[in-house]
């Protein structure tokens, strides 16, 4: 069968600024992304239907009947088994939301002439920018089960301590980790291939270090957290996701914390992840144009991809960072800094986009990439999205 993830609109404005380049299933929770979970348990390879300027890169294969499947939605056991039973002009819902039905892409609103079945199970739904740290334990715990079965782990070495369940390690092919502690007391530990945990780290469960990534020396990890593909981790981090190719690589802390790709931490970059008072954490909402509050008492810093920062930068709790941002300078910058700023707490300009894609480019060759056309075309669309927000 042929399978979609689609996007709401509202929904993927709901988690900008990480969705001005990427669908929502192409958010990193847990070990994988959502739509290489469901490309697995399906035995699939999905498409996506997303908004205009990002369907070039992410294209959409419309088929009649196909299983179209809410983004936002990670697959569990329950899930997955009402999903697959699902038959033409059926759709599964659960609150009012829709999950997932068999027709057409036009159907998703509408829903007319369908039979609506209620979905009784748990699922793992991301709603809000905080829950892929919040839900983060749940999605590693559920990923490792489904990456490790009937698997067998590459051997660890003698060097490592492991404190609690040694089977709850996994190193694939090509993963090194030599004289660190792993502590699976609170969950999995997972190493990809060709991943590296350096000398003196100590990492608690749950923890996914991704394909080609590194944990410097004596960094220290506390789950849930995620680093994705082809970064560079050090310092204390702490029930954070990193969604690849981004760099934090010395010391410093993140806390509560999205970053996405191609992003960079300078040398002693912290975030705040708990106000002074304990009061719960507000933080700007791009659908509602205003700070909303997110309820939790740890929260930290959300960052767009190919954004940066300097050495001592200070990000207060709750501070949203857009896309190709470049915040440096010592005190706190706002807590909402718009795509393509240039600056810090003493003011910003706009970052010019020849200028950015330049650095980009750089970036780029650096891992042996090329900055293609349809992504300067995407990130021309972001830099015109967020020309309001630089103008305020």
């Amino acid at each position: 069968m042929n399978v979609i993830l689609f996007d709401f609109e509202k929904s993927r404005k709901n988690l900008l600024p990480l969705t001005y380049t990427r669908p929502i299933s192409e958010i990193r929770i847990g070990i994988l992304t959502i739509k290489e979970k469901w490309d697995k348990v399906l035995n699939t390879n999905s498409s996506y239907f997303t908004t205009e300027f990002l369907s070039r890169k992410f294209p959409l294969i419309n088929k009649p009947n196909s299983l179209l499947i809410n983004g936002s939605l990670c697959p569990t056991n329950d899930l997955i088994s009402d999903i697959i039973q699902l038959k033409p002009q059926q759709a599964l819902l659960q609150n009012n939301e829709l999950l997932a039905l068999v027709g057409d892409v036009n159907d998703i609103d509408t829903l007319n002439n369908f039979e609506k079945i209620e979905f009784n199970g748990n699922s793992l739904i991301i709603k809000n920018v905080w829950d892929i740290f919040q839900k983060n334990n749940d999605a590693i715990k559920l990923d490792f089960e489904l990456l490790t079965r009937n698997k067998t782990s590459q051997p660890l070495s003698n060097t490592v301590t492991v404190i609690g369940n040694s089977s709850l390690v996994f190193l694939e092919e090509g993963a090194k980790a030599e004289a660190c502690i792993f502590n699976t007391s609170g969950g999995p530990i997972y190493l990809a291939k060709d991943s590296e945990v350096m000398e003196g780290s100590a990492v608690r469960g749950p923890f996914a270090l991704g394909e080609h990534s590194a944990l410097k020396l004596n960094t220290k990890i506390y789950g849930a957290t995620t680093i994705g593909p082809h970064c560079k981790v050090g310092g204390e981090v702490n029930n954070s996701v990193v969604f690849g190719f981004s760099n934090k690589a010395h010391d410093g802390f993140i806390g509560n914390s999205v970053i996405g790709e191609w992003c960079n931490l300078g040398a002693d970059t912290n975030n705040s992840n708990l106000k002074n008072n304990y009061a719960s954490v507000k933080l700007y909402n791009y659908l509602q144009n205003k700070m909303i509050d997110s309820g939790l008492q740890f929260c930290g810093l959300i960052m767009g991809d190919h954004s940066k920062s300097g050495i001592n930068t200070m990000f207060n709790t709750g501070t949203v960072v857009g896309v190709g941002a470049n915040v440096f300078g010592a005190g706190f910058p706002p807590t909402h800094i718009p795509s393509f700023c240039w600056g810090g707490s003493d003011g910003f300009e706009t970052y010019l986009l020849n200028k950015f894609f330049e650095t980009a480019e750089k970036v780029y060759e650096r891992r042996s990439l090329s900055l293609n056309a349809i992504e300067k075309e995407i990130l021309e669309n972001v830099f015109n999205q967020s020309e309001t927000f630089r103008n305020k």
